[in-house]
């Protein structure tokens, strides 16, 4: 039986790397994955059901390849030959799997938080390693405005105005009630973006707002345990009618960061690089150490508090989760 099964993939194989059976070269972007195979945008905009060769390693939604039509009696319409080369990768680690690409060439990230059941910062600036570390620009969204008072409002935007101080920008949004949506269209416009967020904020709504016939399943927060279950299992790409492209990705309630190093945690802190050279140490750790650049930054009220906290709280768990494996990063 195993045999057989060898003998049908190698047969397969062969018929696939007949040259006389496939065309020229061709440009393509991947819309998305599904295990061997690749749905991939042409470039006449038909969509075009690929198989993928085996010596490509990791393929996900955004990446620009090189693909080939398939003639092969029963085959699927393409091979897809190569990919190009990146100019971003967003990536989520797996504690068992390692490194895992997620989407490739994006130019944005629409980080989506909610004020129920709690709008968490420490998410947020968790989001935020991830995507400086990335070489995109992020954006933070807040979802159901609609149900906080006058007065909570006001608080959180206190809270979120540092955020604004340091070069990031914010918005307020309702996506049931369809508040705030105008704006998400105008950021949206003309870039490739990616909407990430812990489940339950209403990404697959959200999309389903902007991409009305897209039909991505969304899903309402637990009431006994208020978090909310994965509705996407594979991240999308959807052309915008705004002329942008959205990639909906599967939905993560912590965004793990232990295959970062210190230095990239560090960096992912956008403002306390001016601060650094006023440490006495150059090995400075910001905690507890003399005459810290960072820690006087907190006292005169010129760091965020919480940032600093945020931060020393993203190392230490990034050393205790750390998996004994090695992280490969090469086949990402």
């Amino acid at each position: 039986m195993k045999s057989n099964r060898s003998k049908k993939i190698k047969q397969t194989e062969q018929t696939q790397l007949d040259s006389s059976l496939l065309g020229e070269a061709l440009n393509g972007r991947v819309i998305s994955r599904f295990g061997q195979h690749a749905d991939i945008e042409d470039e006449n905009g038909q969509l075009r059901r690929c198989d993928i060769r085996r010596t490509i390693e990791s393929l996900v939604a955004g990446d620009q390849v090189i693909w080939r039509e398939n003639h092969a009696e029963g085959s699927n319409q393409g091979v897809i030959e190569a990919v190009k080369p990146r100019d971003s990768l967003l990536t989520r680690p797996d504690f068992y799997d390692g490194v895992k690409p997620v989407a490739s060439n994006i130019e944005q990230v629409v980080i989506l938080s909610s004020i129920r059941p709690e709008l968490s910062l420490h998410i947020i600036d968790r989001y935020l390693v991830a995507v400086e570390n990335m070489g995109s620009t992020p954006v933070i969204a807040i979802n159901k405005a609609d149900l906080l008072t006058e007065e909570e409002r006001q608080t959180l935007e206190e809270e979120l105005s540092y955020y604004q101080k340091i070069g990031y920008q914010v918005y307020w949004l309702s996506v049931k009630k369809a508040q705030g949506i105008d704006q998400i269209e105008d950021i949206l416009a003309g870039k490739t973006s990616i909407v990430v967020g812990q489940s339950g904020v209403g990404k697959s709504s959200l999309v389903n707002r902007l991409l009305p016939e897209s039909d991505v399943l969304t899903n309402e927060i637990s009431d006994n345990s208020g978090l909310g279950t994965h509705t996407t299992t594979v991240a999308r790409l959807y052309h915008l009618p705004c002329g942008g492209d959205l990639i909906d990705s599967p939905g993560v309630r912590e965004f793990g960061l232990w295959h970062l190093s210190e230095a990239d945690i560090f960096d992912g802190f956008v403002e306390f690089e001016q601060y650094r050279h006023l440490c006495k140490f150059r090995d400075c750790k910001h905690l507890d150490d003399p005459k810290c650049g960072l820690r006087e930054a907190v006292e005169k009220g010129e760091i965020k508090a919480s940032r600093l906290d945020h931060y020393h709280r993203i190392i230490q768990s990034v050393n205790e989760n750390k998996p004994a494996h090695k992280i490969d990063k090469s086949s990402i």
